[in-house]
């Protein structure tokens, strides 16, 4: 049995919601933070600065979970491939891939649930989006420049993020752009104390952008809440650091 959580069933179940369901569906208790739903969907349509991008022939969406932000790309890309380190997570986006659908368990008290029927915008073109499972610190060879990547929430659950951050001037396209968002939460159960961005204790950002340049210039940075819904009570409220960059020509 794999010591990933994110292959866990929960986790899996708790995941398609957070991407798929309906607000109405997510948030069920009144006064709650709606401005944080619909994250994935956000990063794909936010945090492009479409406009300026020269191509839209090729996206790529590191740590792409189930899939939704590959799916939005898909609206705007000719091809996009959403790459993930965990299987389950690959497998059901697969499946949205191929039906369009898929149900969920919504957690809602105890072992109380309700079964939820997620589905594909059917304006999106699904047949632009490949789901690869694998390392995004070690991303295979042969995968290819993009003219956009996206990298949500992924740095700080990598070992060794400064892998993948060295890796990006070869996966952007000079002209081409990058957005990561995270919140910063270093946990050594995930990255080694030595891995953090965190340069001479200043704050990550600035150990992020120390990491991205000269290949890349940052043109944006906001913040960016999301919630995940663990049941009717119980939520996951965080606010990740949104970025975007440009590849130098």
């Amino acid at each position: 049995m794999s010591n990933n959580p994110y292959e866990s069933d929960e986790l899996l179940q708790q995941y398609l919601v957070f991407h798929y369901a309906r607000p109405e569906e997510q948030l069920t208790q009144k006064g709650g933070p709606a401005e944080a739903l619909d994250f994935p969907k956000r990063c794909a349509l936010e945090g492009l600065s479409l406009e300026s991008i020269p191509n839209r022939g090729r996206a790529l969406d590191l740590g792409c979970a189930v899939g939704r932000s590959t799916f939005e790309l898909a609206r705007s890309f000719g091809e996009v491939v959403g790459f993930d380190y965990s299987h389950a997570f690959i497998d059901s986006a697969n499946v949205l891939k191929d039906q369009g659908l898929i149900k969920a368990l919504r957690m809602d008290e105890g072992n109380s649930t309700t079964r939820l029927d997620l589905t594909i915008d059917p304006e999106i073109e699904r047949n632009r989006v490949l789901f690869e499972q694998g390392d995004a610190q070690s991303i295979r060879q042969d995968i290819g420049e993009f003219d956009a990547v996206l990298a949500c929430n992924l740095i700080c659950r990598l070992p060794d993020p400064m892998r993948l951050l060295r890796r990006l001037p070869e996966l952007v396209k000079p002209g081409g752009q990058l957005f990561i968002t995270t919140p910063f939460t270093w946990l050594e159960e995930y990255t080694p104390k030595a891995n953090w961005l965190t340069e001479d204790d200043e704050d990550s950002f600035s150990g992020l952008e120390s990491a991205l340049n000269p290949a890349f210039s940052l043109l944006d940075k906001w913040d960016m809440p999301f919630l995940i819904r663990e049941h009717a009570r119980k939520y996951q409220y965080t606010i990740a650091q949104a970025s975007r960059w440009v590849r130098q020509i």
